[in-house]
């Protein structure tokens, strides 16, 4: 009996020991990776940023326009015509705002904003932040992405296609990120989701890294989307950005009929080499 009672004993202490160890490597491999992504963090320096410091029309050294409501909706049967007025972009108190408004202009319904730096500022590989509050409206679909600098020369989606924050007025804090490429594009582009809270009322930020081996993409610094990058992906040139924000359409859905305007807003957008 006391034989038995050594044993089981030394059972629980060997038990215990391993659960620490465990424990311990669990604990380490945690400080490595925050110690490895602070050293990564370190390394980079600010290349570009969009502040929205100067109230009123967007820096045209930064933004310029897509105008109209592009072949089949801009491919996406959206329901808006984008527009260069101030009524449906500018900036207040330093924050970008889009607007969608409901009104009839050039046989459109809605009119929207659809800013991009094609032309004006391009970048292979990095790190983009966009601290954004998304619209609550059914109906609305903002987004903040990126399109090859050589797009309207090599079709789409040759060119390469990513977005880093899509949302849906219907679906009220989920976040969708998507790639487009070749072999996956459109309805069947390369696409993942994930849940936050407030989206709607508070600023979250929206993160891309981006280099030749992978590309991720963060909200408020998790992890919720990635792709292997290779010499065989359009994803190894440069990229420009873009802010807009649609209605209706393939992604959008209904829109509420009861609605009448909608804001999306940025804070700032920064790239990081």
């Amino acid at each position: 009996m006391v034989y038995l009672i050594k044993i089981s004993i030394m059972k629980k202490v060997i038990v215990g020991m391993f659960v620490k160890v465990f424990m311990l490597t669990i604990i380490c491999n945690n400080l490595f990776g925050q110690t490895q992504q602070a050293i990564s963090n370190s390394k980079l320096k600010l290349f570009w940023s969009e502040e929205f410091n100067v109230d009123g029309r967007p820096d045209p050294k930064n933004w310029s326009y897509d105008i109209g409501n592009g072949p089949d909706g801009w491919g996406n049967q959206e329901l808006e015509y984008y527009t260069d007025r101030n009524e449906n972009s500018y900036v207040d108190k330093g924050i970008l705002k889009i607007n969608v408004i409901k009104e009839e202009y050039n046989g459109r319904s809605y009119t929207s904003a659809r800013l991009k730096t094609q032309g004006k500022f391009k970048f292979t590989y990095g790190r983009v932040e966009v601290r954004a509050k998304m619209p609550a409206e059914v109906g609305t679909w903002p987004a903040a992405w990126m399109l090859a600098e050589q797009f309207g020369k090599v079709p789409w989606p040759d060119c390469g296609e990513i977005d880093i924050v899509e949302h849906r007025g219907a679906e009220i804090n989920k976040i969708v990120s998507a790639f487009h490429y070749p072999e996956r594009h459109g309805g069947n582009c390369n696409a993942n989701n994930t849940m936050i809270s407030n989206a709607t009322t508070e600023f979250h930020i929206y993160r891309m890294d981006w280099d030749e081996k992978e590309i991720k993409v963060y909200v408020d610094d998790k992890l919720f989307h990635s792709v292997q990058n290779s010499p065989n992906m359009p994803y190894n040139h440069d990229f420009h950005l873009l802010l807009n924000m649609a209605i209706g359409g393939g992604f959008g859905g209904p829109v509420d009929p009861n609605f009448r305007s909608s804001t999306y807003e940025v804070d700032y957008i920064r790239v990081y080499k």
